[in-house]
């Protein structure tokens, strides 16, 4: 008994340290002393495994067990809110609630309306008991071990609680780790999260609870439900959860008429820019429980609450210069680079200008105030120059011709907006580029050469291309900055293990243009090995299903050079895997006979996670719309020219709900 109460109270200290960090901002521990008592409590709960709690403290890291969700029915519905976008939608809403109560006084709480995906928590005697998203508002999944995870949601109550209730909220992910989530993926060469909301969205629905960990979620609690409320007003309600442990905004405000409500909507359209979550309106709400229930529901939202929408947020600031980037195939990237400004959260001092078209449409000046928008975009952009602020500007901005690395003359293929540095062999940044691509997670996934050990090796002349990375020794990497010895044998290991890598992976790993994941493993599978793939012609190539006049001509250029041939001989000799089994087995499945193509960005899987489940259920992914597309799996931001190619070949857009709809049943 004695150790059972010594677990208990250390995890009673370590439910009230959480608290006191992660909701009220006010650590009373150091990092080391909490680090000790968990690290304590986690060796106890594994001698004693009969003491095994799921709301323990330790349970947050969450496990690595699949938990396919299971949907769960919601006592009461999770509607969604009506919205408006003006001042006067406000008036409107506040005199119909007026006429409604017949001119019965009433308040309004006003609240942040944060931008991330709802959430249902259930606690039956002060301990969490379920997690459940909003679903159809009828039924959602039950996400009870990934919510967990979350730091500042108690997994048990303190203070006097009702015995059976629900909280409902938002989980949302902040603005710093939603950059650095961003910033990782860009460099393993995954698809970017449009935006918090839908990296928030994908990363609570991830099937493995310590990957959910991991991406340092928050959660805000906004509206109690029960039988047994401990007050009869909505504000009430929300001051008495704060006090239970749950993590309520302080930006909540009881409005007695409608200006104190404007006041409140005028003050938060500039402050939320400071905030370290996302926010895209307010929330108003009836104050009176029962006014709320006489005024009732229509069929899809409670005529008690309305959302205000901000609009989409914009900054304006001065254009510094433009500089330029060269990637690994050699395309070349306009920068602008800006005075600091704040944008959605974060301190915006760069934005894309996409390519030479887009600079001559804006026509820019070196010193002109330029609009800046972030919004749901992936990375910061101009959208438009203050004229009448134009004024003692510089030069106008012109596309440069000549690589800003090696100084070779850029060139550009016809129908493309791109312009390309054809130096190959000697343009650094490409060199580099096509190192770092062979080495990641979804090619060769060689562990500890990042990008920094690459440049390492570049400059210090140990590699200069990925035939070289097989040639290095044990002291030539331990003398690197920052490696040492542990480091550079797991490098050699990682490089041994890769010799087992299959081919249409080796193939992706090349980099030639054109060919990514899926078209490198159609061609492995069609072709089965880099003998038959490099004596094939254009016509052969443009046979195989999927495959375009742009993929065979990108592929039949790349093996007529014979540095090419020179270094895939170099690969062979050091062991890695050039051929594969041909596949002609029909495929079976829901899906058989179909082609999808994939476009967007996706909050329930990532590209990756669909591809496969196409493949598993009988169907092809293609990287291109034809005529023999059967329909797009549709996310948010999907590129424009193909929402315009599909629409003129009459491919259907499935979104992402649909497709999951689709195939489970």
């Amino acid at each position: 008994m004695e150790t059972a109460s010594h677990i208990q109270d250390l995890r009673e200290k370590l439910e009230r340290w959480n608290y006191e960090y992660y909701v009220q901002s006010a650590p009373t521990v150091s990092d080391f002393e909490f680090d000790q008592a968990m690290a304590e409590l986690k060796r106890l709960e594994d001698a004693y495994p009969q003491y095994a709690d799921p709301n323990s403290p330790t349970q947050r890291v969450g496990s690595d067990l699949s938990n396919d969700f299971r949907q769960i029915p919601h006592r009461w519905p999770m509607l969604s809110l009506g919205n408006t976008y003006s001042a006067e939608e406000v008036g409107d809403f506040y005199h119909r609630v007026e006429r409604a109560l017949n001119g019965e006084a009433f308040d309004i709480v006003a609240e942040l309306k944060y931008d991330g995906t709802s959430i249902s928590l259930t606690y039956e005697q002060g301990r969490l008991v379920r997690a459940v998203t909003r679903g159809d508002g009828e039924k959602g999944d039950d996400i009870t071990a990934n919510a967990r995870t979350i730091r500042n949601i108690p997994m048990v109550l303190h203070g006097d609680f009702p015995a059976d209730f629900e909280m409902r909220g938002e989980v949302l992910m902040p603005w710093k780790v939603f950059d650095e989530l961003n910033a990782q993926r860009e460099r393993e060469e995954e698809p970017l999260f449009a935006n918090p909301r839908n990296a928030a969205s994908g990363s609570i629905k991830l099937q493995n609870s310590s990957q959910v960990a991991k991406r340092r979620l928050e959660c805000y609690l906004y509206y109690m439900l029960g039988d047994e409320l401990p007050a009869d007003t909505h504000y009430a309600c929300l001051q008495e959860a704060r006090t239970y442990g749950f993590p309520i905004s302080d930006a909540v405000r009881l409005c007695h008429s409608l200006q104190e409500v404007m006041d409140f909507i005028q003050y938060w359209d500039t402050a939320r820019k400071q905030l370290p979550v996302a926010t895209d309106g307010i929330v108003l709400k009836v104050n009176s429980l029962d006014q709320q229930r006489r005024l009732g529901f229509t069929a899809k939202s409670p005529r008690w609450a309305i959302a205000y929408k901000f609009q989409a947020e914009r900054a304006l600031t001065r254009l510094n210069s433009v500089s330029y980037q060269v990637g690994r195939t050699g395309a070349v990237t306009p920068v602008a680079n800006l005075d600091p400004v704040l944008l959605s959260g974060t301190i915006v001092k760069r934005a894309t200008l996409h390519n030479a078209d887009i600079i001559e449409g804006l026509d820019l000046y070196i010193g002109d105030q330029v609009y800046v928008e972030k919004g749901g975009e992936i990375i910061p952009k101009i959208t438009g120059v203050d004229l009448d602020a134009r004024l003692l500007v510089g030069d106008k901005v012109r596309f440069i011709r000549t690589c800003p690395e090696c100084g070779t003359p850029l060139v550009r293929a016809e129908g493309e907006a791109a312009w390309y540095c054809p130096n190959d062999t000697a343009c650094p940044p490409q060199i580099k580029g096509r190192m770092i691509h062979f080495v990641s997670r979804k090619a060769m996934n060689i562990d500890g050469l990042g990008e920094e050990t690459i440049d390492l090796l570049y400059s210090r002349g140990l590699a200069s291309n990925v035939a070289d990375l097989y040639d290095l020794t044990l002291p030539q990497l331990a003398s690197l900055d920052r490696l040492g010895d542990k480091s550079g044998r797991r490098i050699l290991r990682s490089l041994e293990k890769s010799r087992e890598v299959p081919f249409e992976r080796v193939l992706f790993a090349l980099g030639i243009r054109y060919v990514g994941a899926s078209v490198a493993k159609i061609l492995a599978r069609t072709l089965g090995s880099i003998e038959a793939l490099a004596s094939a012609d254009r016509a052969g190539l443009t046979a195989i299903d999927e495959i375009g006049e742009s993929i065979a001509d990108s592929v039949t250029e790349y093996f007529a050079q014979a540095k090419h041939l020179e270094l895939i001989a170099r690969l062979k000799a050091y062991g890695l895997q050039f051929a594969c089994e041909i596949s002609d087995e029909p495929r079976t499945g829901p899906l058989s006979g179909k082609t999808i193509v994939i476009s967007g960005v996706f909050a329930r899987h990532s590209r990756e996670e669909y591809k496969q489940m196409i493949e598993r259920l009988g169907g092809r992914n293609a990287g291109s719309i034809s005529a023999k597309t059967s329909f797009v799996l549709a996310g948010e931001n999907m590129g424009p020219a193909k929402a315009e190619k599909a629409l003129a070949l009459g491919v259907p857009l499935m979104s992402e709900d649909e497709f999951l709809k689709n195939i489970s049943s």
